[in-house]
């Protein structure tokens, strides 16, 4: 019987060092305030060119990343295949702000997908829009469409390299969700791949956050236009990653906060939506990306009830890096579909990544104790084994 607190498995291929590192790393990121100011000063040393890489790299950095490049993030791929866990090889390095930068972007991009066609450990493949745009071009875009703008019809020829050639080779490929404000844009430019590119099964997916209060009705609907223009829509469910900024920002400018009022209303929909579909499966994809047990159990026994086999191919969990391997382990040794994010970039493009995940490992309820009783509940597993 499934059970996400079997550590044995959550752990196996980590030798006690490994452990041990894990536990400071998470004592340390249970303090919010010493993740701010460690945030903070990370960021200034390395502005100053002061000798803090190795510090970073052999801590945060080892835990949440892959490697700084593709090649390099091979061995971590090999160690997760060999315990029945895919990867998704995730190009996080922000803040690109030209047209070269954005070509290198995109070239980047394809690389991954070219590499996960040739690796069947690497099963999907995933990108930021604002990668390859300006922010500001998907926020004037969000509020006024304008398919005469010059920066969008670069952004569009560079998504259609990357859509080709990712159905070309038969690798499905996510686009990741963002802020609000930017998020119609996106959401305009992923239909019109699902049109394009996804008539003959789900190729493309969309991301939507489900603490947005928006977004059940907006899966449904996408659900309806699908069947109307006959293609296959691939989703990827998350909680959502930007919220203190949503709230400051609808408060700032005076309009309704579209975050929902409590965890419990993004629980309630979150689930909704991955119920709504599996129970449609046959005419779309999951990828279920979460690092809440409940939302996993809730999946499996949706799964269990419509008699769907745990390796069915169009269901994924994932989960990121570093984080919930008592989740990803577990479901894998069940049999399930699993594939974990794994970014790569240098530790400096990486570092805003790095301190979101510091940040979440604070403001998720729960998230860091959860990981320290786990990490807890293994020592002494091993120590009674020795005893």
């Amino acid at each position: 019987m499934l059970s996400f607190d079997c550590t044995e498995v959550a752990f196996k291929g980590k030798s006690d060092a490994d452990l041990g590192r894990s536990v400071v790393l998470f004592r340390i990121l249970s303090k919010p305030a010493l993740v701010r100011w460690g945030s903070k000063l990370a960021s200034l040393s390395l502005k100053l060119g002061l000798p803090v890489k190795g510090l970073i790299k052999n801590t945060i950095f080892k835990q949440f990343v892959g490697g700084e490049t593709r090649d390099s993030s091979l061995n971590t791929i090999k160690w997760l295949a060999d315990r029945k866990v895919g990867s998704i090889l995730d190009y996080s390095v922000e803040g690109k702000e030209t047209d070269q930068g954005f070509e290198d972007t995109t070239n980047e991009i394809i690389l991954c997908i070219q590499t996960a066609a040739n690796q069947a450990s690497i099963p999907l493949a995933v990108f930021k829009v604002s990668g390859l745009v300006t922010q500001a071009v998907l926020e004037r875009q969000s509020l006024n469409p304008d398919e005469t703008d010059q920066d969008w019809i670069k952004l569009k020829y560079r998504l259609r390299r990357i859509f080709q050639t990712a159905t070309e080779l038969k690798v499905p490929v996510m686009i990741d969700a963002e802020e609000s404000w930017l998020q119609p844009a996106i959401d305009r430019l992923a239909e019109e791949a699902f049109e394009e590119f996804n008539t003959e099964g789900p190729v493309v997916f969309t991301t939507l956050q489900m603490y947005r209060k928006d977004r059940l009705d907006y899966l449904k609907a996408l659900w309806e236009r699908a069947a109307k223009l006959g293609y296959f829509p691939g989703v990827k469910l998350v909680r959502g990653a930007y919220m203190e900024k949503e709230r400051d920002r609808a408060k700032e400018l005076s309009y309704p906060d579209p975050i929902q009022a409590t965890k419990l209303d993004t629980d309630r929909d979150f689930n909704l939506a991955l119920e709504f579909v599996v129970d449609r499966i046959d005419s779309g994809a999951l990828v279920l990306g979460t690092h809440n047990e409940e939302s996993c159990y809730t999946l499996v026994r949706k799964m269990k009830e419509l008699e769907l086999i745990p390796a069915h191919p169009r269901i994924y969990f994932s989960q990121l890096l570093g984080m919930s391997d008592h989740i990803s382990f577990n479901l894998a040794e069940a049999g399930y579909n699993v594939a974990k994010y794994v970014p790569y970039g240098s530790v400096a493009e990486l570092l805003p990544y790095l301190q979101r995940r510091a940040t979440e490992n604070t403001s998720v309820q729960g998230q860091t104790g959860r990981e320290l009783t786990l990490l807890y509940k293994e020592f002494s597993r091993r120590r009674a084994l020795k005893d």
